[in-house]
Parts: structure tokens; sequence; C-alpha cells
């Protein structure tokens, strides 16, 4: 950082920038070029990637080497959670899929058995032809050295370089895969709100190594030490650590209480408050371990007083209206106590309300008239007007839709129990849990 930026920042020069702002113009600083050791401009620009988060963008210009630069920052914390984006790309529309990769994610093609590791390259928000021009880029910037002092390895790498230019124009289909441990990266789903079947997404908890690369295993095991163990004081008053808001990132206050909901089991509800934005969210964790089988719970709305039933939705469940062909995979709530007026407006509001996509550049008229009709149809359900089915599918068996019947069966709901594949076990980290002599060395 230059002496000028320093002085800026001491002054208060920059304003505060926001991503619902209207005036939504990038702040610029003067800034030291490491390319000719000028002074030359870097522009920095808060924005929202729809149905992802804010990002910083800053982009660096010298007017007297013409040097540029540009490069992504997230806007807010690392990620509860890592994520996995594995896309296979089948046509030349999916090139223009919007990407976002933060420093902390790992690029693989496999099959060119290709791989870009975490941190050698700065975050870009760009496409998935943007992200192969890159890599492109990267291999042919030290070429001309190569030729000069190996040969035979240069022209391998030319060979290389032509086979990932030849991905663009997609003659056969091939998987990308980004691994972002800080959950900060993203891959555009352009069918949205519908699910798309070319896109998985997969989140994952860190290991000790991640949170090491992420300079957080220190933090963590520190907050381990002060974790209290005793549960009768938990269950009978309300606990409250301090945090900051996720939001505007003011200290806050997190309550956290073990609560029974009748005839299924004990859940922790966490609440957090933020009196300098206003900012409140509420989340709920299973205070059980994962069941031996997932659970499918199926509810034929018949009658407007369906939307008063408490329904408790885990992380890990995935939410299916058939009628509206909508899924909402798990994670995209995180988890929810309320009532099932309360899952669909807070399903509304993530689709419709609170979508970039509805306004400013990324809008479109197709896609807002699409989201817009979507929403319509919820409040139609809302209303009793739509004769619809809500399935809650969790494969950890950690989700309830209260029975108005109990203890008698309740004869609109259907409850299945099923055994987990594979995969679901791979997705929750079961597979490679080790519950009998896991002392043992």
């Amino acid at each position: 950082m230059s002496v000028i930026e320093e002085e800026r920042i001491r002054g208060g020069v920059f304003k505060d920038i926001n991503a619902d702002d209207e005036d939504h113009q990038p702040t610029v600083i003067e800034s030291l070029c490491m390319n000719c050791y000028e002074n030359g401009s870097t522009r920095l620009l808060l924005t929202k990637i729809p149905f992802f988060k804010e990002i910083i963008i800053s982009s660096f210009t010298c007017p007297h080497c013409h040097w540029t630069n540009s490069e992504i920052q997230s806007a807010g914390r690392i990620q509860d959670q890592g994520v996995l984006y594995t896309l296979q790309v089948k046509t030349k529309e999916d090139m223009n899929r919007e990407v976002v990769k933060s420093d902390s994610a790992s690029t693989r093609i496999p099959q060119l058995d290709f791989e870009i590791p975490p941190f050698t390259q700065k975050g870009s928000l760009s496409t998935i032809e943007g992200l192969l021009d890159r890599a492109v880029a990267g291999l042919e910037q030290d070429q001309p050295t190569r030729k000069a002092t190996d040969p035979a390895v240069a022209e391998k790498i030319d060979e290389f370089i032509q086979r990932l230019k030849k991905l663009k124009e997609v003659e056969e289909e091939f998987t990308l895969i980004i691994d972002d441990p800080s959950g900060n990266s993203f891959i555009e789903n352009p069918f949205a709100p519908q699910k798309d079947t070319a896109l998985s997404v997969t989140y994952y908890t860190r290991t000790a190594e991640h949170n090491t690369a992420l300079g957080i295993g220190a933090e963590e095991e520190q907050d381990n030490e002060k974790t209290g163990d005793d549960i009768d004081t938990m269950r009978n008053e309300v606990l409250v650590f301090n945090t900051n808001c996720p939001e505007c990132n003011a200290p806050a206050n997190t309550n956290m209480k073990l609560v029974q909901i009748p005839h299924f089991k004990e859940v922790i509800i966490m609440a957090t408050n933020c009196d300098s934005c206003g900012h409140r969210t509420n989340e709920v964790k299973s205070g059980g371990a994962t069941e031996e089988l997932g659970t499918r719970i199926t509810l034929h709305l018949t009658d407007p007083s369906d939307m008063s039933r408490d329904l408790l939705k885990s992380e890990t469940c995935s939410v299916l209206i058939p009628e509206l062909e909508f899924e909402l995979g798990m994670a995209a709530l995180g988890g929810k106590f309320t009532t099932l007026e309360g899952l669909l407006k807070d399903i509304k509001d993530l689709i419709v309300s609170k979508n970039p996509f509805m306004c400013g550049d990324s809008s479109s008229a197709d896609r807002a008239e699409k989201l817009e009709a979507f929403g319509q149809k919820i409040d139609k359900i809302m209303a009793g007007e739509m004769d619809v089915h809500i399935i809650l599918d969790d494969p950890t068996g950690n989700s309830y839709l209260q029975n108005v019947y109990a203890p008698d069966p309740d004869p609109e709901m259907k409850i299945e129990k099923y055994t987990r594949t594979f995969e679901q076990n791979e997705d929750l980290g079961l597979n490679d849990m080790k519950t009998e002599g896991y002392a043992e060395k």
C-alpha cells in the first residue's frame, strides 16, 4: 500500500460502499504500480452475485506503462462449510456461466488431468471461458524462456495449451470441479430457481489442514477449549456468546437454547440480533446424532390452516414442490424452526424479493417475468388456492413437520424412512467416520 493510500484511509476519504446503494459508483484510490513504480489508480466496487453473496471487485490501471490487473475478494467471512462445485460442460452456452473463484479454491479438469492448486491465483470473477483463457495465459507466460532452455518441455506445454483451447469449442463434454474450503466460490445456475441437472453442489466440513491453510485453526482450537460440557445447564438456560454480525460485521450477541420438540427430539435454536444495522437471523441445529435412516415427509396441502403447522428444517434437508418443478437444495436456507407459511415466505424472499436478477444490470425481462410468476404461485399456495405437495427430504432424519392429529396418524401426511445411498453418506462425511477404536494408532 502506498503512502498516499494510507493517508487517504486515515483522512476518511473513502465512502461506505454497499451493494444495494443506488449510487453504485466505484471508489477510486491512487496506488503504486508494481510494474513501473509510478502512481496508477485502483477502482473498488462492491457488488452482488445472483443467488450467491457480496464480493469486492478491484481493478488497477497504470497510465504510464498501461499495466492492468483485476481481482476479487469475498466481502463476507469464511463460511461455516467448504463447497465443492462439479459442472458437466456440455454446450457452448455453458461456457458463458458466471464463475467466482476465490484465492483458496482449487480448479480441476479430470479429463486433462489438469489442476490449479489453491492460493496460486488471485480471486477472479469471470466465466468458464474466461477461466480457461486465464489458465492458457498463465501457461504461455514463460514459454519463450522454456523454448530457449528446455525445448522438449516447452513443446509438451504447447500441446497441452492446444488441448485447453480446444475445450472452448465443447466438441466433447468435460467436467469442471471447483473445490473451495472457504465456501466463497460459485458457479452460476442459469435455470434458477429450477434445479440444474448439470451442476452438483456439495457442502463439506473442513479438515484441520484446510483450517490451517485458511489461518483459522488456532482460533477454532481456542473456541473448542472454551466450550462447556454441562448439557443440563444448556437445557435450562439461554446461553449468550459474542459474535459478529454477518451483514455489517459489528459486534453482536447470539442467544442459544436447547428446545424439546413434542413427538420428535431435542434441537438447538440460535438467534442473532444486531443493534448496529438491525439485522436479525435465526438458525436451528439438531441436538442429537444422525439417524440410521433418512426421512422423507410428504404433505398434501388441502386447507389454508396447513400453513400454521410447525416445521423444523435441518441444514441437510431439501424442499421439493413437484407441481412447480421446484427443488431447494440442502443448506440453501440453513436450519430453521418455523411454520410452513414461514418456510414458503423464506423461499419467496430468496428467489424473488432478494434476488439481484430482478434489478440492475443483471435483470432481463424474461427472467424477471419468470421469477415474478413463481412468486405469484407461492402466494397462491399460502392462500390455499393451489393443490400441491410439500416434500421435506432429509438424509440425516433430523427434520420434522407437525402432525396436527397426533398421536393419531395424519391422513394428508406421509412419512417414509429410507436407507441413505453411498453418495449421501459421502456428502455427510459418514463413510470415513470411525466411531469405534478411534483412539487406536
